[in-house]
């Protein structure tokens, strides 16, 4: 620890709908199985921009936002297993969980009763340096650098649990082509899945990668696409696109709905949903879903687009994404 700052910068939540605050704190030594990392890279993904907006309303005070971490270990806790000084890790989403509820002790520790998350309830990682639990941290595959693997700790996480659950469709549709779309649309090309790209009307950008990962089409939102879907994933948080999405939707397909928040879902015609049509959401993670996931990555291979910002300029990064201007994965660079 001799060799660390006694203090280090990081980006702290400042207020529902106020810009992100620089601050200085203290770099301490990580007690039980806690490991202290040196930040290398951290990815800004939308549910940051719902925890920074007030959509998600109980954020820790003063919170450090972001989960895409990727960093260095630089000290352990006594506790820590698995771990040594120099590996390379990556920090998502999900931080801690119990092991004692029923949905722990039954395979489903995303649903755990008293979890903790990583950039909402938990610093995060836009800093220099972040604490996380030893248990809910990862090595990263060699075949990235920081700022490529750093999308694949979220957008790539929760795309891969959505797309579990939509594996066997021959065509799949995903709304919202950003950081978790152009990721998934990977997967599925690797598995032989037709895959239809649908963006806001008139993003060329977006409809333009969508194609060169080897879409099979790319439209607007609320256009039909040239054949039915088996299956389809919601990435955008708008509710609205629910009732279109179902129209594209062949009898029996499904339509998950990826997002953490989403706006309203409007009433929509039973006829939409009849015909063993199914919606479902996807929430949180599993550790089993990132190795599984952090297994595959390197095979298919996953190459993420990714746009890298200083952390200074974070909320410059933030405002960049939210009005849309981005393609692929913003990253942000301690």
């Amino acid at each position: 620890m001799s060799e660390l700052p006694k203090r280090a910068v990081v980006m702290e939540f400042a207020g529902a709908g106020q810009p992100l605050r620089r601050a200085d704190r203290a770099v301490r030594k990580p007690t039980g199985r806690n490991l202290l990392i040196r930040v290398g890279a951290c990815g800004i993904c939308r549910t940051d921009l719902h925890v920074i907006d007030g959509d998600l309303k109980q954020p820790k005070p003063h919170v450090v936002p972001g989960h895409e971490v990727i960093g260095t270990v630089v000290a352990l806790g006594p506790e820590a297993r698995g771990f040594k000084i120099g590996d390379r890790v990556g920090v998502p989403w999900l931080g801690f969980t119990c092991g004692r509820c029923h949905f722990c002790r039954s395979g489903r520790e995303n649903l755990c009763e008293k979890p903790k998350f990583t950039g909402y309830t938990l610093d995060g990682g836009y800093a220099e340096f972040v604490t996380a639990d030893s248990h809910y941290s990862f090595k990263i595959p060699d075949a990235y650098t920081d700022a490529e693997a750093a999308p694949l700790l979220c957008a790539g996480l929760i795309g891969y649990r959505c797309w579990n659950l939509v594996r066997h469709a021959k065509r799949l549709g995903i709304y919202g082509f950003g950081a978790a779309a152009h990721i998934v649309a990977q997967i599925a090309k690797h598995h032989g899945q037709e895959v239809y790209a649908f963006t806001r009307r008139g993003d060329v950008a977006a409809q333009k990668l969508a194609r060169s990962l080897g879409a099979k089409w790319a439209g607007a939102s609320e256009d039909l696409p040239p054949k039915l879907l088996d299956g389809a994933i919601i990435f955008a948080p708008v509710g609205s696109l629910v009732p279109p999405a179902l129209k594209a939707l062949e009898k029996g397909g499904t339509l998950v709905l990826g997002g953490i928040h989403m706006s309203d879902i409007p009433a929509l015609p039973y006829g939409l949903l009849w015909g063993e049509r199914v919606v479902r959401s996807v929430a949180n993670l599993t550790r089993q879903d990132a190795l599984d996931f952090l297994a595959l990555a390197p095979k298919v291979p996953i190459r993420p687009r990714v746009t890298t910002f200083p952390l200074r300029d974070a909320n410059a990064a933030i405002q960049e994404l939210r009005e849309g201007n981005l393609t692929g994965a913003a990253v942000l660079m301690p």
